[in-house]
């Protein structure tokens, strides 16, 4: 079994984890390589780009964030990536740095299983556009530096869902409702739910509310504005500066990402610890 480490080269700490890892792998007679960035950081000269890992490596390994892991996700195709949370939050990251030598233990024994979430696929200007994109948290079309308000047209399938005066709009996975969407007062939805949700951004209507959709939908939308450019975002990274009138299609990603899961940690317990819904109240009150 050969490795593919991915590390957030702006924490200390995730490149020391990176070094007794890698020292780890070396003892037992382990293949690993890194993508280029975190090999320069850390001085190694097992490096190959990050679009190659997938084809040389059965396992991704992710030292970082929740942004770190989502990185990883859009190069690990269908290969099982393991999360070591070396960031704050740590929705998607399963492992914490304690726990990592164990979890590798349980990869080489084969003693693992995969929690299997779903991607969005964005598409732009039909079948003569640019290349498919995905997703595992959320597309995002914002307003940027348009000096107006435009206004998001909605389609789910054929059919006109809104048109909302907005400073954007935001499709989510249940993955990533608990990320941008959520702050932007969106529904936490359960992992492996089958669904999507819709969340504008600073809607310009009071009667403009987050809508959750079945994922078979296919969901258009563009913006009307008289000029200008907006950002469309695919898990927070810039990928196209849209003109007006022209149409993202989103839809569920025949691509899924393969998370090597935390038998000891459960989806309630997360939302308890992270968005700390486990204050005790003093007795009697």
């Amino acid at each position: 079994m050969k490795f593919a480490i991915i590390v957030n080269i702006t924490r200390d700490k995730a490149l020391r984890l990176a070094r007794e890892l890698a020292a780890w792998l070396e003892a037992r007679g382990l293949d690993y390589i890194y993508d280029t960035e975190s090999a320069r950081a850390l001085g190694s000269p097992k490096s190959a780009g990050v679009e190659s890992l997938t084809r040389l490596c059965d396992l991704f390994i992710s030292l970082g964030g929740d942004g770190t892991l989502l990185y990883t996700s859009h190069y690990s195709v269908a290969k099982p990536v393991l999360g070591i949370n070396v960031g704050n939050l740590g929705f998607l990251t399963e492992f914490n740095p304690a726990d990592m030598f164990a979890a590798m233990e349980h990869v080489l024994n084969g003693n693992y299983s995969i929690h299997t979430r779903s991607q969005l696929e964005a598409t732009v200007g039909g079948d003569g556009g640019i290349s498919r994109m995905t997703a595992l948290n959320d597309v995002v079309i914002e307003k940027g530096t348009y000096s107006r308000i435009p206004t998001f047209i909605i389609r789910l399938d054929d059919e006109v869902l809104g048109s909302y005066r907005a400073d954007g709009i935001i499709i989510a996975t249940s993955t990533g409702s608990t990320a941008y969407s959520l702050s932007a007062g969106g529904p936490i939805i359960a992992p492996k739910s089958n669904v999507f949700v819709i969340t504008p951004i600073c809607p310009h209507m009071l009667t403009v509310r987050p809508i959750v959709i079945s994922d078979d939908k296919l969901i258009s939308v563009s913006v009307e504005a008289t000029g200008g450019e907006f950002p469309l975002n695919l898990d927070g990274q810039l990928r196209k500066m849209l003109e007006p009138g022209e149409i993202v299609a989103v839809r569920k990603s025949p691509q899924a990402v393969n998370l090597v899961a935390n038998e000891n940690r459960n989806y309630c317990e997360i939302l308890r610890t992270k968005l700390l819904w486990g204050h005790e109240h003093p007795a009697g009150q």
